[in-house]
Order: C-alpha cells, then sequence, then structure tokens
C-alpha cells in the first residue's frame, strides 16, 4: 500500500519553551496544538483523530484528549522513540483514506529541561545493560563512536565539525538556545561525557511542546496554509537493546529513506533540505552514511569539508538541530516543524532558496527504529 500524496500537513505549531515552574508535557503539547488548529484555520472541534508519543504519560493519548476537551474518534499513541512522530505520519494519512477521520493532530510535548535537564523515561529497564553501568543513551553511542573511529578511522574532530555546523545554523536561528560560535578546538576541550564523546557531541536538554495538522490532500487545499503533502513515509527497525544491534556502524536507515523515496517517486538529487535526528554527533553521521548522502566510512571527512555547514552541499538542520536548536527527549516533530518552515518559505536568514522537497529521517531509541518521510510542495 502506498500513501503518497493521500493527505497533507495543513498546519503546524510550537509552544513557547522557557524554562519555568509550574509547566507540564500536557500544557506544552496543548499549547502547540492551539497554535497548530489555529495555523490551519480550523477549529478544536474539527479534531477527530490524535496521534502521540510520551516519555512522562502510559495512556497520552487519553491524556491528550482529556487535557484539551478533545472528543476523537481515533487514537494512535504508538511509540517507537523520538522517530514516532514521522511515522505518525503514514499511519494518520492511512487511517485518512480509510475513512476512519477526517483531521488529525500529531503532538507532543516535554519539560526534561525545567525537570532537571535528566532524562525522562517510562521504558523498561534495560536489564542486560544497565547493570554493568551502562548509561543510557549517551555510553551506548560512545560504543558506536569508538567502532566507526576503529573501522573507519573516523576521529574525534571529524565528529566535532558536525557540531560546529549545527552551531552556524543555529546562530541564525533566533529561538535556537545556543547562538554563540564554536570550534572544532571548543567541542574537543568540552567535558568528556562518554568517551568518545564530548559535551558538545551531545545535543541539548530542553522543554518542547510541537504539533502539526494532518488532512486529506484535497481538504488541505482549501485550507489558508499551502499544503505540505506527504509523498512518502516509511518505517524499519531491526533491534531494540544495543546488544543486539546486528552491526554498530550501520541502520536501516537506509532502507526506510529508499522505501519513502520510492514511494515519492523522488531521488535523493532531488531534495532541497535534510531534517536528520541529530542526538549526537556519531548518530548524525552515520544516518548521513546509511541514507546515502556520502559513503559508507566517509561521513567524517564529509563532516569536515563543511558539506552540511550554511553554504555546504546540502542543508541539514537549519534550525540548528538538536544539538544547537533543541531537544526535548523526543525530537521528531521539530524535525518536521523544520521541514515545514522551509517549504514555507518562512525560515528568514536559513531559508534554502526554492526548496521544493524535503527530507525528514528520525531515529528511536539507539538507532533502533527510523522513520523517514518525504514532504514537498506538490503531490
Amino acid at each position: 500500500m502506498s500513501v503518497r500524496s493521500l493527505a497533507a500537513i495543513a498546519g503546524a505549531g510550537e509552544a513557547d519553551i522557557a524554562p519555568g515552574h509550574g509547566r507540564s508535557p500536557l500544557g506544552l503539547a496543548a499549547e502547540a496544538s492551539r497554535r497548530a488548529i489555529a495555523d490551519a484555520g480550523l477549529r478544536k472541534h474539527d479534531i477527530d483523530a490524535v496521534f502521540v508519543a510520551s516519555a512522562y504519560h502510559a495512556f497520552p493519548a487519553l491524556s491528550v484528549c482529556e487535557y484539551m476537551g478533545l472528543q476523537p474518534r481515533y487514537l494512535d499513541s504508538s511509540n517507537i522513540g523520538g522517530c514516532s512522530f514521522i511515522a505518525h505520519l503514514a499511519h494518520a494519512a492511512a487511517a485518512i483514506d480509510a475513512g476512519l477521520c477526517e483531521v488529525a493532530l500529531v503532538t507532543y510535548g516535554s519539560t526534561q529541561r525545567s525537570d532537571g535537564g535528566r532524562l525522562i523515561s517510562m521504558s523498561e529497564k534495560l536489564v542486560f545493560e544497565e547493570p554493568y553501568g551502562l548509561i543510557h543513551p549517551v555510553g551506548s553511542f560512545g560504543m558506536i563512536a569508538h567502532r566507526h573511529m576503529s573501522e573507519f578511522g573516523t576521529t574525534g574532530e571529524h565528529l566535532a565539525a558536525a557540531a560546529v555546523s549545527a552551531r552556524e545554523w543555529a546562530i541564525r536561528n533566533p529561538k535556537a538556545r545556543f547562538s554563540d560560535p564554536i570550534t572544532v578546538a571548543d567541542v574537543l576541550s568540552s567535558p568528556m561525557i562518554a568517551s568518545p564523546l564530548h559535551k558538545y557531541d551531545c545535543c541539548q536538554v530542553t522543554d518542547g511542546g510541537a504539533a502539526v495538522i494532518v488532512t486529506s490532500a484535497a481538504r488541505a487545499g482549501h485550507l489558508p496554509q499551502h499544503p505540505i503533502y506527504v509523498r512518502g513515509v516509511a518505517e524499519e527497525s531491526n533491534h531494540r537493546n544495543i546488544l543486539a544491534m546486528p552491526d554498530l556502524t550501520s541502520t536501516r536507515a537506509g532502507v526506510s529513506a529508499s522505501r519513502a523515496l520510492r514511494m515519492a517517486g523522488l531521488d535523493l538529487s532531488d531534495i532541497d533540505t535534510a531534517h536528520i535526528y541529530d542526538a549526537f554527533t556519531i548518530s548524525l553521521l552515520i544516518l548521513l552514511e546509511d541514507i546515502g548522502f556520502c559513503p559508507k566510512g566517509e561521513g567524517g571527512p564529509f563532516l569536515a569539508d563543511g558539506n552540511i555547514a550554511p553554504g555546504g552541499t546540502l542543508a541539514v538542520n537549519p534550525s540548528g538541530g538538536g544539538l544547537s536548536h533543541l531537544h526535548p527527549g523526543m525530537l521528531g516533530l521539530y524535525l518536521l516543524l523544520d521541514a515545514i518552515e522551509q517549504l514555507r518559505g518562512t525560515a528568514a536568514e536559513r531559508q534554502i532558496p526554492g526548496a521544493a522537497h524535503s527530507l525528514v529521517h528520525g531515529m528511536g531509541m539507539t538507532l533502533a527504529a527510523h522513520a523517514t518521510a518525504v514532504l514537498s510542495l506538490e503531490p
């Protein structure tokens, strides 16, 4: 089954994320949802489907609906980590095409920074890892980085280049948490968190609230915003725990991206902007390789040559991404917002001229789950 251009994103919104007491994940999700609904030119009673994932709530769809006073006829709280919301685009498109709903809200809220900057998760204990001292998730990504260095000669300088490029984009984003320039030397001199990853190799810890509205392509054409067509979506996975990852330097991202592009009828060369989950510099490097933006093992030099920095050959995470803009525990919806901004042509100093096709790729857990979406201005 293909969901190519059956649905479109008609609205988008995000919450104000300055940390403070009294904020809640539900409150931030609701704030973002209200803004997305208004952006789409709709009202709350138009929403008849809710898609949500959460690190805070066991039954997040029920909690969001109760908090916002929604009474949808379709609910989906599938959770595969930070890429859940990208996968939700396919779920929503299929449900809309099947007549199960008409207007879907995809939303998320988190107060990870207000909660002290610690990882919040309802995930089960990693019983084969945590007893032996492995810190999730940074310890696992440290292992992945060491393996990539051993196998392909990747260096700390190569990884640091990803952080520097992200910061160069963030400087152009007034909403980014960090806007001071950094150098490779700054990254390498920042505190070691999990060898070989330094502080600046790791994403931000922030609050967040984001939402999008998905409806049929036909209905979206009659709403105020230019429709952002969901031309292709795919999901993949091959492990849950790092100990079961078949190859620490290869993932299913390439399969997911290839399937989404094939559904969209596009090639990587058609992509104008890429929005890739960058919880760590090493995860970004491996995803860039696996998706096909550079050959396997050559991600380090690709980053060091400035290819993903402003003015480079590939516009990656123009918002500054998780490394310099924000990361509220699950990044997927913010990757979508970044792409939507580019396709709408509203990214100001960060705008890629003529952007018409965007690829959004998210991961869940330690490169375990993957979801890719291809968004376009035309169906």
